[in-house]
């Protein structure tokens, strides 16, 4: 394809120089003679001669298609050389080298760049010059999966599918992806696929929520609510990964600090965190969950929990996360999250009177008691249960997590709101009322329930 930015010139006739020309431009009886020994070599035209009028300096063969069909760059037969080492060409024009530079310059950002965003410039260079990619025609058939990474580009992306079969080539699928409007959206995660896809299918089917096999764990589940996930998924009998997680539990990551009482239910309680995860038949319930605990150490290095811990009067990094599943547990929203982290805190202070260092908390008999119900019964008849997680019974928290908190709910267990409650109640999905003291707490519980009557009397 000639180069665009060839002007038609005095020399060519009107045509762009293409590669394989025959015409010899120097072969007229207007070319300058041959070059004359140095004692009779005429001066080099002056800026703005009549040489440099009406015509641009030569562009590189790359451009032009008028390079040496030998190969040679026509620097060795060059007549001689300026003080500055520019070659001269046989009208003793002085050749420059920029040119030359240039072309290496655009070459070096196309190879190089090929490897990240600027690979693209240098991918549809060479698409409009030689075509369009090698791609598959069609939906493909068979069934493959193929897992994604977390932080996977357009090109990692690729690779991984063609070496899978699905898709024909990179180019062919960076192309299609770029295409789509929804391209960029491509999460990690495992994907069910076919081989000997078109691109264009390829990047539509893994848009679509039916192919993408990833476990997503909602803040505050329960461990036994994931296993039982994993286990539909890898299609594997009821309680294989609750089993490969008590066998394996010390092998999993856990952080040094997560060792606590022998009296913990779950050692993985509370480090299962809340995320998306790949999790599709054949992959091993041990490497699932080892991504999981990962995730939740990453999460909760952020912060130095050991001195977080001293500053709010508990014992260990554990017992913060203890407090964050509770307050997941038992709040909805950020506002009153930070409010029953404050309430964690005033009853877990020596001189309570209200609750004598009890907790009293409903989530945590229905931890014990793998259910969610509001409600439980007379204070009393919970007291008679004995476990160590029953905070009816014991002061003080329990064991360990009695779920996996999210962010919001672990900044605040750090965090917590100033304030001098020591109860709450929800009288409504979104309204929890909160007291100082137990007079003003049966107050609200007769609100919460009037509220609870008249959502009845709707039904």
């Amino acid at each position: 394809m000639p180069y665009a930015g060839n002007p038609a010139g005095p020399y060519d006739g009107g045509q762009d120089v293409g590669y394989g020309s025959n015409q010899d431009y120097y072969g007229t009886p207007d070319a300058y003679p041959p070059p004359q020994p140095p004692a009779q070599r005429r001066a080099e035209p002056e800026p703005g001669s009549e040489w440099e009028e009406g015509q641009e300096d030569e562009s590189h063969p790359f451009f032009t298609g008028d390079e040496d069909k030998d190969g040679d760059d026509g620097e060795q037969d060059e007549p001689g050389t300026d003080r500055r080492g520019n070659g001269r060409d046989r009208r003793g024009r002085t050749k420059k080298k920029s040119h030359n530079g240039f072309a290496c310059l655009f070459m070096s950002v196309v190879l190089v760049g090929g490897v990240g965003g600027v690979g693209y410039v240098g991918y549809q260079f060479l698409q409009d010059k030689f075509g369009a990619p090698p791609d598959f025609v069609g939906e493909g058939s068979g069934s493959v999966q193929v897992e994604i990474p977390q932080g996977a580009g357009g090109y990692e992306i690729a690779s991984i599918l063609v070496k899978s079969g699905v898709v024909k080539s990179q180019g062919a699928f960076v192309a299609a992806q770029r295409q789509n409007p929804k391209g960029n959206s491509i999460q990690a995660g495992v994907y069910t696929l076919s081989k000997g896809m078109s691109a264009a299918q390829a990047v539509k089917t893994m848009l679509s929520p039916t192919s993408h096999n990833a476990l997503i764990i909602p803040e505050g589940k329960r461990n036994v609510w994931v296993y039982e996930q994993m286990d539909k998924r890898l299609e594997l009998k009821k309680g294989s990964t609750a089993a490969v997680a008590k066998a394996q539990a010390k092998n999993l990551g856990l952080p040094s600090w997560a060792k606590g009482s022998k009296d913990i239910k779950d050692p993985l309680e509370g480090f299962l965190f809340p995320a998306s995860y790949p999790v599709a038949k054949g992959m091993k319930p041990e490497a699932i969950l080892k991504k999981m605990v990962a995730r939740a150490a990453a999460e909760y290095s952020k912060v130095d929990l050991d001195a977080e811990a001293d500053k709010l009067g508990l014992k260990s990094p554990l017992e913060v996360i203890t407090v964050a599943s509770l307050v997941q547990a038992e709040g909805k929203y950020k506002h009153d999250f930070d409010k029953v982290a404050r309430v964690v805190y005033n009853r877990l202070e020596p001189d309570n009177t209200e609750t004598v260092g009890r907790l009293e908390f409903d989530s945590t008999v229905n931890y014990i008691k793998a259910q969610s119900r509001l409600d439980l019964g007379a204070v009393d008849n919970l007291r008679k249960l004995k476990d160590p997680y029953n905070t009816y019974d014991i002061k003080g928290l329990p064991p360990g997590p009695i779920g996996n908190p999210g962010a919001e709910a672990l900044q605040s267990a750090l965090d917590p709101a100033p304030g001098p409650w020591y109860y709450f109640v929800s009288v409504t999905e979104d309204k929890t009322l909160f007291a100082e003291t137990n007079e003003e707490h049966e107050r609200n519980r007769a609100e919460y329930e009037r509220q609870s009557r008249k959502e009845s009397s709707k039904r």
